[in-house]
């Protein structure tokens, strides 16, 4: 919970440093939601983060890697994104948070661009560290 809080904080620093309220989930390693927070004036249709909780196995978007593209019409993961009751999403700002190169659970974005997003998740678990 300690860490959770941290990763938190971080969040909200980097985003007031942008100046993008966010929303703010944490789950643990088998996706449960451990904190929310929403900044005031964070956008309301954003506010979704604890009940689209983010993967604690891939990130959402990386350098190497997307779900966004790993998702489209022309690949066998098709429609991942409205599996699994709504739990599956494909937009930046969901990372996984790694402790002792375990994975520990992950962070999940919203309310700002996608790049926006993924800088305050990076922030996030930079905090990790």
């Amino acid at each position: 919970m300690d860490k959770a809080q941290q990763i938190i904080e971080a969040a909200i620093d980097k985003a007031k440093t942008i100046g993008q309220p966010m929303n703010v989930a944490i789950v643990d390693a088998g996706a449960n939601l451990m904190a929310f927070m929403r900044m005031d004036g964070a956008w309301l249709a954003a506010s979704t983060s604890p009940s689209t909780r983010p993967s604690p196995r891939r990130p959402s978007i990386s350098r190497r890697w997307s779900l966004a593209a790993t998702a489209s019409r022309a690949t066998t993961f098709f429609g991942i994104h409205v599996s699994n009751h709504g739990q599956v999403m494909i937009f930046a700002g969901g990372l996984p948070i790694k402790v002792n190169g375990q994975i520990a659970g992950a962070v999940g974005v919203s309310g700002g661009s996608g790049e926006q997003d993924q800088a305050v998740a990076e922030a996030a678990v930079a905090a990790c560290s």
